[in-house]
Formats: C-alpha cells, sequence, structure tokens
C-alpha cells in the first residue's frame, strides 16, 4: 500500500504562525512562555474589565414603564399581557389563584343582581323618594332622568333569589382567602328587604400579596392525592367555593336570562356585561367541577388593586443589541394615588404623592390608558364626575407636567369592544359628550373625534414638542393586544436607544 505524504495545503495556516521556533533552544523557550503569559493575563484582565462595563451597562440601561389610569381603565390587563408575552410559564403557574378570581367575579356579579332585586322588592313595599338612592348598587352609571320605576318581581324570581344567596357566603368565603386579616363584609341586603348601603368594592393591597397568600392555603393541602400538581388545584377541596357555584349553575343561568330581570337591570342602568370580570355568558364552562381558567379568563378576571404592582423580565434583543431588562409598573386604582401628586408641577409632600415619588425618576415611558366606553359613567370614588372627563383631565396633567417633559407618552384608548357594542345598541355619544355635536354615533367617528381630542391636548399643553403614540385598544383580547404591545415596546426601546446615543 502506498504511503501518504501529508500536502503542506492541508496544514492550517494559524498553526503555522503560532509554532514555536524548529530550532528554539531552552533559554528561548523559556522565554517565549513568559512572555505568552503575561500576554494571557493582559488579555484576562481587558476581558474582565469588558465584562465588568457590560454589567454596569446593564444596570444602568433598565427600560422603565409605568402603566397609568383611572381605576377598572385596563392597568393591570395590560400588566398581564406584558406578562403572558414575556413570562408565558410564570402566568400560567398562577391559574389556580385566577380560578378564584373568577369564582369570585361570578358571585359578585349575581350579587349585584340580587341587589337590582332588594330594591324593587323595596320599591314594591313603599314608594321611593325623590332622595332614595336607587343607583347605591354601583354608582358606575350617571343618568339625567327620573328615577324609574321597577319591574315587579315574580314569585318564582323571589324563590329563585332565596336560592342563590348562599353565593353571598361564597363571595365573603373567597374575599378571606384572599385577604384572611380583613374577610369581607357580609351583604345582608339582598336576603332581607332592608335598605341598601352600596360600600366601596373590596381589594387587596397587592398583586404579589394576594397570591402569596393563596398559595400558602393551597400548598396546606397538596399532601393529599386529589391535589392536580400541574394546575396548583385541590379538586376535593371541601372549601372549594366551585361545589356552591357548580350546584347553583342553572339557576344563575335562569336568573341571567330572565326577561323581568334584564329589564330591571336596564332599569337601573346597570350593564353587567360592560362591567371587567363578567363571566355570566359562560356560567356553564366557569363552574364546572374541573374548571382551569384560559388564558383570556385570566385577563377578563377583575380583581382591584392598590398600590404599586411591579413586574420585571428580560426582553431579548436581536442581532447583536444587548439585551434589557424591562420593568413595568402599575399603579393601583385608587383615585388618590393616580391624581394626587399630578395637580401641580411639582410633586407633593402628601401621603398620595409618595406612592409615585420613586419611579418619576428615570422613567422611560408611560403607557396611559383611556377607557372610551365609560363616556356614560362617573366615578365609583366620586358619582359626580364622569369618566370620560377625568381621563381627559388627568391626560392634561400629565402632558403638561415638567417632570414628564422628557418621558414618552403612549396613549391606549381602552375597552373600544364595550364601547362599539354601546354605540350599535343606541346610546348616544352626544347625549354625554356634548361637543361632539351632531357627528355619526358611530365607531369609527367617535374614535377619531377623541384622538384628534387627546392629541390637541398633548400638543397644546406639552413643555416639549412629543410625537403622539395612539392606539384603539381591547386589552382582554390577547392577540391584538400583542401586536400592540409589540409595536409598543419597539417604540420604546428606540427612544432609548435614541437617548442614549447608541442610534
Amino acid at each position: 500500500m502506498p504511503s501518504l505524504r501529508r500536502s503542506t495545503e492541508d496544514v492550517d495556516p494559524l498553526t503555522l504562525a503560532i509554532a514555536p521556533p524548529a530550532n528554539e533552544s531552552p533559554v528561548e523557550r523559556a522565554a517565549r512562555l513568559a512572555s505568552e503569559k503575561a500576554a494571557k493575563e493582559v488579555s484576562d484582565r481587558i476581558d474582565e474589565e469588558i465584562l465588568a462595563a457590560q454589567r454596569n451597562a446593564d444596570k444602568k440601561d433598565v427600560v422603565r414603564v409605568l402603566l397609568l389610569g383611572q381605576s377598572e381603565s385596563g392597568k393591570s390587563t395590560t400588566l398581564k399581557n406584558f406578562q403572558l408575552i414575556n413570562s408565558p410559564k410564570a402566568f400560567r403557574a398562577e391559574k389556580a389563584s385566577w380560578r378564584a378570581v373568577v369564582q369570585l367575579n361570578v358571585a359578585r356579579s349575581i350579587r349585584i343582581i340580587l341587589d337590582a332585586m332588594s330594591l324593587a322588592q323595596q320599591q314594591q313595599s313603599s314608594p321611593l323618594s325623590p332622595t332614595s338612592p336607587v343607583l347605591s348598587i354601583d354608582s358606575r352609571s350617571s343618568s339625567p332622568t327620573p328615577e324609574p320605576d321597577l319591574p315587579m318581581l315574580t314569585p318564582e324570581l323571589l324563590k329563585l333569589k332565596m336560592r342563590l344567596s348562599p353565593l353571598l357566603q361564597v363571595e365573603n368565603s373567597l374575599w378571606s382567602r384572599f385577604s384572611p386579616e380583613d374577610g369581607a363584609q357580609m351583604h345582608l341586603a339582598s336576603i332581607t328587604n332592608t335598605p341598601i348601603t352600596r360600600t366601596k368594592e373590596a381589594y387587596v393591597h397587592s398583586a404579589l400579596a394576594w397570591k402569596s397568600a393563596f398559595s400558602r392555603l393551597m400548598s396546606s393541602s397538596t399532601s393529599r392525592s386529589s391535589v392536580d400538581s400541574e394546575q396548583g388545584i385541590d379538586w376535593d377541596d371541601p372549601k372549594d367555593p366551585g361545589v356552591i357555584l357548580h350546584n347553583s349553575a342553572d339557576d344563575m343561568k335562569t336568573l341571567w336570562q330572565d326577561t323581568t330581570i334584564r329589564a330591571l337591570l336596564d332599569a337601573l342602568r346597570l350593564r353587567l356585561e360592560d362591567m371587567p370580570g363578567f363571566f355570566l355568558d359562560d356560567i356553564d364552562r366557569v363552574t364546572a367541577l374541573k374548571y382551569v381558567p384560559s388564558d383570556e379568563d385570566v385577563l377578563k378576571a377583575r380583581l382591584k388593586t392598590i398600590g404599586i404592582t411591579e413586574h420585571r423580565f428580560v426582553l431579548k434583543a436581536a442581532g447583536n443589541l444587548v439585551s434589557r431588562d424591562w420593568r413595568i409598573y402599575d399603579v393601583g386604582g385608587a383615585r388618590s394615588l393616580v391624581r394626587g401628586s399630578m395637580n401641580t408641577n411639582q410633586l407633593d409632600t402628601d401621603s398620595h404623592s409618595a406612592a409615585w415619588a420613586p419611579y418619576f425618576e428615570n422613567i422611560d415611558a408611560i403607557i396611559f390608558l383611556a377607557p372610551l366606553s365609560c363616556f356614560d359613567q362617573t366615578l365609583a370614588e366620586d358619582p359626580m364626575v364622569n369618566r370620560l372627563e377625568d381621563s381627559i383631565l388627568l391626560w392634561r396633567s400629565i402632558v403638561s407636567n415638567q417632570l414628564l417633559k422628557q418621558t414618552q407618552l403612549i396613549l391606549f384608548l381602552n375597552k373600544s369592544d364595550i364601547l362599539d357594542a354601546k354605540l350599535k345598541s343606541g346610546i348616544q355619544f352626544s347625549k354625554w359628550v356634548i361637543s361632539y355635536g351632531d357627528r355619526p354615533n358611530s365607531f369609527d367617528a367617535v374614535t377619531k373625534y377623541m384622538k384628534k381630542k387627546f392629541s390637541m391636548i398633548c400638543k397644546q399643553n406639552s413643555p416639549v414638542e412629543r410625537v403622539f403614540h395612539c392606539h384603539c385598544t381591547s386589552v382582554t383580547d390577547s392577540r391584538t393586544t400583542f401586536q400592540i404591545l409589540e409595536n409598543v415596546k419597539d417604540t420604546i426601546i428606540r427612544k432609548s436607544l435614541a437617548d442614549s446615543h447608541i442610534i
């Protein structure tokens, strides 16, 4: 077999370049190795300095976004969308907690109907006086018309009301789970015919607090074989409110679909289908014994939070750009928190502004949510203030604030799906927004008008010239919101890079 001779063309040029001299003496070899060692130490120090500089740059290179808007504007839902997009595993690991929130929402919707029925019973037993608090059930809708006559409740409806009264205990039980130290007040007005004194909507102090409290309750039962390890749900928990809800499902459907009840709610201007956390059209599904919330259910679920909720994630950058840490802050919906420090161009020193102060510094962007569908509603905190008017005033105070003049502002005209449904149902936008005049009562015309109005406020009141970023949104729709948030992230990153003189 002929011998194979290696061609010089097969030798790596780099190998030849770094190879020691052929006739290297021991002294020369020692000198060469010492020189290579010194060069390597210099190279290692340079690498360490580069890594340290990159770590320091990463610490400074955090994108901070603040979510602002009045209560029920969609801030928490927007935050949940960010979580779903960027931390889907963590988002879905919390479904056991959100299952309880959906159950709470169902019980709350039924309780509102039962309270309305108590008002009807009260009117039937004694005529309403001019000062009777008809709308004390839920101060969302303001009406310029006199108090209406409420429809007569049939004996069948009164029996249905009594059968559903245990759901009041369910609501109380769920609140005691979320906030064991506080619990929730019993709503006895629906069982008796006593006058209703509507308390403010219950709330939790922060999303992390209620989730951890609920997780501790769940972890105490993890030793039982009935616990679904993947979902974190104990299907045989004797205290599971889902059992009562499941057994009451038919009665709840009958109540919600009853024409007299619909007429009663219309007379009181209560549109449950427009409220956050509405699941009465999905009773069979959400009251199933082994119900697990979908992603859309979690987005729709309503739990009022007070205080600052923070979500962190790392946004992986394309190409050679460094990945960036993001901080998304949701200021809980208390009106005092939202408006406390925005009335002037200086930060106040009162307790309200304390919640804002840490987040004003170095904020890259504010996503402001203005729900257009609330044009015919008033604030729960102040029934004399129209909700759309309040959003406009808050937007003006934000764009004119000197502390925020370098902050990018992004406007979400939210709940566009509910706005569309209201307009199609015949509710006249011009009745509540006088300046709208005789323009068409259509979704396109209304949104065009409101975009122009918010844009003019931004242009006339901003201390510096700003690009007006505006999106019509329905943040409970994860598909469309995904695309919008991707565009928003791109906009924020481009602005941040431009400010850093990177682009």
